[in-house]
């Protein structure tokens, strides 16, 4: 009888649970596919922005008249202060959200013209904050593309620099990833994300702040990784650590809203504008810093230790 009086509230708290997600199930995003969408074919992967706009309202403007291009198989940085619309930007073109004004184009189209699904399954996120399930390893990493076989899995570890700790597990690719990956290392993560990357295999890539927050040991790994993947696709790389986009094809400083400069980072460094201001922030911190463990040495150990 005690087991019957519990069942009641049991069944009550699944109901109300049940309602809750149907209502998620159920939400239609602002964005949708226009009545007349086709379906994008294989990309080159140019993109453009003309005169593009957006905010989510008339006094929170997050872009303000933006243009660019970048060219099929070049890599693009995008660097400036947090707020000044560098994620707004990747948003606009997995069309997450769409313009107030102007248009944002691949290979030419308006990608508003594409259904958002053949849009999406082109283009490949690493982002500094990784998405993993509570599910074994290879289906986390399958979770970019799930018809892919064993052996192609495995292939996209070994580009990822993921095979060997992958293998040095108990269970392998079968070992169970916890909730949002907490019992994987935020290098480990990185490289599952990599993996994700790989097998999807797509035109176009997106990183955002892949490195942030890694030891220099995960870090080398997910360069090597991302270098592997990086090849032969448009990338746009969102950055606030400059070092990990100095190789960069175009890098485009945003700030207050708009394309401040742009160039390579010799162009921008010799321009001495903003660009060359937060290179100095960085680099010259990163040489106080080295100096100030130099001097500690000196006195500590009597070594001479250059500063």
């Amino acid at each position: 009888m005690r087991d019957l009086s519990k069942a009641t509230d049991t069944v009550s708290k699944a109901g109300v649970g049940f309602e809750r997600i149907r209502e998620v199930l159920e939400t239609e995003g602002g964005v949708r596919s226009q009545r007349n969408a086709r379906k994008a074919s294989g990309f080159t992967g140019a993109i453009a922005f003309d005169g593009v706009s957006f905010g989510y309202g008339a006094d929170q403007v997050i872009l303000d008249d933006v243009s660019f291009a970048i060219e099929p198989g070049q890599v693009a940085a995008f660097v400036g202060p947090t707020g000044g619309g560098k994620t707004t930007i990747i948003n606009l073109v997995a069309r997450f959200y769409d313009p107030v004004s102007g248009t944002v184009t691949i290979d030419g189209t308006d990608i508003r013209r594409f259904t958002l699904r053949s849009l999406r399954e082109q283009i490949s996120f690493v982002l500094q904050d990784t998405l993993l399930f509570n599910a074994p390893i290879w289906q986390n990493i399958a979770y970019g593309r799930p018809d892919a076989n064993r052996a192609e899995i495995i292939h996209a570890a070994e580009l990822a620099n993921a095979h060997e700790f992958i293998t040095d597990m108990p269970d392998g690719y079968d070992t169970m990833v916890g909730e949002r990956g907490v019992t994987l290392s935020g290098g480990q993560r990185q490289r599952i994300a990599i993996a994700r990357a790989v097998i999807r295999n797509t035109p176009i890539l997106v990183l955002d702040e892949p490195t942030s927050g890694l030891d220099a040991h995960a870090e080398r790994a997910v360069f090597e990784a991302l270098d592997r993947l990086m090849k032969g696709k448009t990338c746009i790389v969102i950055a606030h650590h400059l070092a990990t986009i100095l190789g960069a094809d175009v890098i485009f400083v945003v700030k207050d809203h708009r394309l401040a400069e742009r160039g390579t980072h010799e162009q921008l460094l010799a321009a001495g504008g903003f660009y060359g201001e937060l290179y100095n922030i960085q680099f010259g911190e990163q040489a106080a810093a080295v100096s100030r463990v130099a001097t500690a040495l000196r006195r500590e150990t009597g070594f001479g230790v250059p500063a």
